[in-house]
C-alpha cells in the first residue's frame, strides 16, 4: 500500500511519498523515505516490494554516480530515465524480475526545463506533466487532471499536491499519516515539508 505521485511545471517538479511501509497488515516502518537523488537535478521515486526497491534504487544511484564520474558531467533526467528503464527490461529476462514502480523527474541545465517520467514494473516509459504509482493514483489522477494546466508556478503546484492528499484522507480506507514532499528545480532538491505548502 503505496502513495507515490509528482507534478512537474515549467521550471519544477514536485515528489510526494508515503513514508510508511507494510508488510501484509502490519505496518513495518512509518518514518521512511522512498525518494533517492540520482544527480543534484534528478530525484527517483519507488515503490513496490520493499527489497527490490531498496536494492534496485542503491543500484541505480551508484551506476549514475559512476558514469557522472567517469564522464565528468551528469546524465539528463531523459538520459537517466532512459537507462533505468533499459534496466529493468534487462531484469524482466532473468529469472527474478525487479517489481519496481519509478517516477524519475528533474531540472534539465541545458534546456532549462523540467521532466517527469513514469515507469512501471514492467519497464514501460512515459514522458507525462503529472503520474502516480499505487492505490492512490485512484484518486489523485482525477484531481491533477482537473487541476493541471502547463504553466503552473510552484505554489499553484503545492496547491494541487494539497488538494490530492485531502482526496487520498478522504477517500482511501487506510489512513497515509505522513508523506516526503521533495521539489526539484534550478537550486536543485530539496525537501519541502507539509507546512510550508
Amino acid at each position: 500500500m503505496d502513495a507515490q505521485f509528482a507534478i512537474v511545471g515549467k521550471s519544477f517538479a514536485i515528489s510526494v511519498t508515503d513514508k510508511g511501509v507494510a508488510h501484509s497488515i502490519v505496518k513495518m516502518k512509518h518514518n521512511a523515505d522512498k525518494t533517492c537523488e540520482l544527480t543534484p537535478h534528478t530525484l527517483m521515486s519507488v515503490t513496490g516490494v520493499p527489497g527490490d526497491t531498496s536494492n534496485f534504487s542503491e543500484y541505480i544511484q551508484g551506476n549514475v554516480r559512476l558514469y557522472g564520474i567517469r564522464n565528468s558531467q551528469n546524465l539528463s533526467p531523459s538520459e537517466t530515465a532512459s537507462f533505468i528503464r533499459g534496466e529493468l527490461a534487462n531484469s524482466l529476462r532473468t529469472r527474478r524480475p525487479r517489481q519496481v514502480n519509478l517516477l524519475v523527474m528533474g531540472y534539465d541545465k541545458n534546456t532549462n526545463e523540467s521532466s517527469l517520467y513514469w515507469i512501471d514494473y514492467l519497464s514501460a516509459i512515459a514522458k507525462v506533466p503529472f503520474a502516480a504509482h499505487g492505490h492512490c493514483s485512484y484518486f489523485v489522477l482525477s484531481v491533477m487532471d482537473r487541476e493541471y494546466k502547463p504553466d503552473i508556478t510552484l505554489e499553484q503546484g503545492f496547491d494541487i499536491i494539497k488538494k490530492c492528499i485531502a482526496a487520498v484522507k478522504m477517500r482511501f480506507p487506510i489512513n497515509f499519516t505522513d508523506y516526503t514532499i521533495k521539489v526539484v528545480d534550478s537550486d536543485g532538491v530539496r525537501e519541502v515539508s507539509m507546512a510550508d505548502i
